[in-house]
């Protein structure tokens, strides 16, 4: 086709074939591009597939992720008196409560071991119970580097988040609670996505998993339950140091300091809501790491901590529904609500 060109241009017509060109050029999807399309269209992200109501304002949503490799999970939804999020005429967005369950439990947790169902300050409140794996560690896992499946972080922030403001009544105000494993992906939520949550609260949570050799080694000891390789999740905590660091609340303390944060946990030994005897080597060393974290957030000047290092207690719910309820006034006070 280069047959006939001319050997020498115009000037003019120089100018006009370079013009062509780089249109060309700007216009031309790249390889990259063309990729990028095909997976958006083929990874929607977080889709519905199926609606079960499990009790009176008890709602479960079947969820099929991209960031979870295309596996279906279940989010349970504690719905606010009036919620139609299907009704286009009167369509309300409510504000949110997340509550994530912790290490060993799932999304039903909440609901089956504590009164958070028959709360009634929470009846104005869109409360989100998401699956977060048995030991998934509200964390994209690193998965010797090549990341992928599970994303729990990217699944919840990301996918989920949209889902829910987009068809299920979620508005754009949220705060975020949990316990032990949760209360550490609560702080984590609340530090890593910053304007996401407009307030966190931890119990039991696991705060400062670098603090020392004994509080690491146990962290690990739960990465490797049902038989998980345990450097999937962050790493090594020598080799991946700065992984361990970015998912270490006690290391975010700056990126918390300006939201109202609440702490609480026991010491480990027997205490009011215990049977007799009863102790918790894993308590002790939350405690520990609380106390930690406190410190820190103080020393970078923190102004809305809210600290209940209550003694004497082990790690159980019986303490995780009464701290609920006593962080309840500082949540719900962040979203503009009055608890009455």
């Amino acid at each position: 086709m280069f047959a006939n060109m001319p050997t020498a241009l115009s000037p003019l017509r120089a100018r006009v074939l370079l013009v062509l060109a780089l249109l060309l050029a700007v216009l031309t999807p790249t390889a990259p591009a063309l990729a990028g399309a095909e997976q958006r269209a083929t990874h929607p992200g977080a889709q519905v597939v199926d609606v079960t109501q499990v009790a009176d304002r008890q709602v479960d949503l079947s969820v099929r992720s991209t960031a979870l490799g295309g596996r279906t999970v279940k989010v349970r939804l504690l719905t606010p008196d009036g919620w139609a999020p299907h009704d286009r005429h009167h369509r309300r967005h409510w504000p949110t409560l997340w509550l994530l369950h912790g290490c060993c439990g799932d999304y039903t947790s909440w609901t089956s071991m504590t009164d958070v169902a028959q709360t009634e300050s929470l009846r104005d409140v869109l409360v989100v119970m998401p699956e977060a794996g048995w030991n998934g560690w509200y964390s994209d896992w690193w998965n010797h580097g090549r990341g992928g499946d599970p994303a729990w972080e990217t699944f919840h922030t990301k996918e989920l988040r949209r889902l829910l403001e987009r068809d299920w009544g979620a508005g754009p105000d949220r705060v975020v609670a949990g316990l032990s494993m949760g209360g550490q992906g609560a702080l984590l939520y609340a530090a890593r996505q910053p304007g996401m949550f407009k307030a966190t609260a931890s119990y039991s949570g696991s705060a400062h998993p670098l603090l020392n050799d004994e509080s690491t080694a146990r962290i690990m000891g739960f990465f490797a339950g049902q038989d998980n390789d345990p450097l999937r999740v962050w790493g090594d905590p020598v080799a991946q140091r700065r992984i361990w660091q970015a998912h270490d609340p006690f290391h975010l303390a700056k990126r918390l300091r300006s939201l109202p944060v609440y702490l609480s946990c026991g010491d480990g030994t027997t205490g009011p809501l215990d049977p007799p005897g009863a102790t918790s080597a894993l308590e002790a060393d939350f405690n520990r790491q609380n106390h930690a974290l406190a410190a820190e957030l103080e020393r970078v000047g923190a102004r809305h901590v809210t600290t209940n290092f209550y003694g004497p207690g082990t790690h159980g719910w019986a303490y995780w529904e009464r701290e609920l309820h006593a962080s309840l006034p500082m949540l719900l006070g962040a979203l503009g609500l009055d608890v009455g």
